[in-house]
């Protein structure tokens, strides 16, 4: 049997999604005999993106589903060997590979917990042909929805609690992979639906979405350029939907729509606008349909919802996509705090890192406030641990959670930052303490 080469993801072949190094340096750590060897690797930013002043971990929900279908066939070994360039691995490097998937435990903070730079998302406990072969994929699944949940909670926040919002990135997305992800992160950030028919009800959700340029185009051109007609069709089979009106003349069609509505003929659950001068639009199509909710898509993110609101726009919902599944990264980063028990930490310029395993110490009245301490630490007073054990040798101890209780962490968690933590210009993230016997140990291994 061959790999198949469709360009396409399955849990069976999460094994080799992977950097080629993950697999070098194991087959180094077997040939000099320490691949069992017990070793602690956090996942965190050394830095928020520009313009950030906090971040929402995300994306557990598939780590937990990686590790546990983490898996080599004999095919994909096959494969391996193939290639040559494991000419020189011992073969217990081949055993190893043959013997089965992850069985280390996992620790990490809820979704929808705000974060902020050295903080874990997690902490893999493994051995260490385990935790390092797993990196590539963590950072992937973690960085990404980050991100995404980030930015949808910004946009929220921006927004208000009774603005509509629904995820429109798949189209943008930087993969069909990343378009699933995306629309995960982004409902659990914050957004009320997504137009991703496959990642709504894998979700358990109910996807929304309007109408497109195409079919006003199609079926009014057809029936002799009256969009009407296009409305007219579309509500036949969709009554409540809410119809794209900025394909030709967007104040004549909600003029014309306002006649239909008063002469009682039509009944419409909302206008989309998707080009032009939205503050100017909105206004004038509420001038007209008054009782009708007026969407804006095209181009929206944090900053330009808060430019229309300044401006005096009359928007009730919004429909987002490439601003919010493209953008600046997340950098997490992967990286050793521990092996055999002995605590260890990178000293390169400007990449320095706080040694052993960690534990995040979270004060939250009224405004959330945080110390950054060893596991073996107490919590002070008022303090709670954000770092829970998640996986067990290898089997989850926790569920997944929904996501609308991802999404209420979410709103909770940017509820209880600082105001200048939360504003779209020059924020500021809460200051993290370090706690005195982190820094002790830190300074105690600098010096060696």
């Amino acid at each position: 049997m061959t790999l198949d080469r469709a360009l396409t993801i399955g849990k069976h072949e999460y094994s080799l999604l992977t950097d080629l190094y993950q697999l070098t340096m194991t087959a180094c750590y077997v040939g000099e005999s320490i691949e069992d060897k017990s070793a602690s690797f956090e996942l965190f930013a050394r830095s928020l993106p520009p313009q950030y002043g906090y971040l929402i971990a995300m994306g557990l929900a598939q780590v937990c589903e990686y590790l546990e279908n983490l898996r080599f066939s004999p095919e994909q070994i096959a494969a391996l060997q193939a290639t040559g360039i494991f000419q020189n691995a011992p073969d217990r490097f081949w055993q190893l590979l043959e013997s089965g998937g992850f069985t280390g435990d996992l620790w990490a903070v809820a979704e929808g917990s705000a974060i902020f730079p050295y903080e874990p998302l997690l902490r893999v406990d493994a051995p260490l042909w385990q935790a390092q072969l797993v990196e590539t994929y963590l950072l992937n699944t973690v960085n990404y929805q980050t991100l995404i949940a980030t930015r949808a909670a910004r946009m929220r926040d921006t927004a208000g609690e009774r603005a509509k919002m629904l995820e429109f990135g798949t189209r943008r997305a930087f993969s069909p992979q990343g378009a699933i992800w995306a629309a995960r992160a982004a409902l659990a950030g914050g957004l009320d639906a997504t137009s991703n028919v496959l990642a709504a009800l894998k979700l358990g959700e109910k996807p929304e979405g309007t109408m497109a340029h195409a079919l006003v185009m199609a079926v009014g051109t057809l029936a002799g350029g009256d969009e009407n007609e296009a409305f007219a069709a579309f509500g036949r089979y969709f009554p409540r939907a809410p119809l794209l009106i900025d394909t030709y003349d967007t104040v004549k069609a909600a003029a014309n729509l306002a006649k239909q509505i008063i002469a009682g003929e039509k009944q419409i659950g909302g206008v989309r606008l998707d080009s032009g001068d939205l503050v100017a639009l909105s206004r004038q199509v509420r001038s007209l349909l008054p009782n009708v909710p007026i969407f804006a898509s095209g181009d929206l993110d944090e900053w330009e919802i808060a430019r229309l609101q300044r401006d005096g726009a009359v928007i009730d919902g919004y429909g987002i996509g490439t601003r919010l599944v493209t953008g600046t990264p997340v950098n997490g980063v992967y990286k050793l705090v521990e092996i055999d028990g002995i605590p260890t930490m990178k000293l390169a310029v400007g990449k320095v890192s706080y040694p052993g395993r960690k534990q995040i110490f979270r004060r939250g009245s009224p405004n959330i406030c945080d110390r950054l301490g060893l596991m073996e630490e107490d919590p002070e007073n008022g303090e709670t641990p954000l770092l829970e054990l998640v996986m067990k040798a290898g089997k989850r101890v926790k569920e997944e959670e929904a996501i609308a209780v991802i999404r209420q962490r979410t709103a909770v968690s940017v509820a209880s930052l600082p105001g200048e933590t939360r504003h779209l210009e020059n924020p500021q993230s809460i200051p993290v303490e370090i706690s005195q016997s982190l820094l002790d140990l830190k300074t105690r291994i600098s010096k060696k």
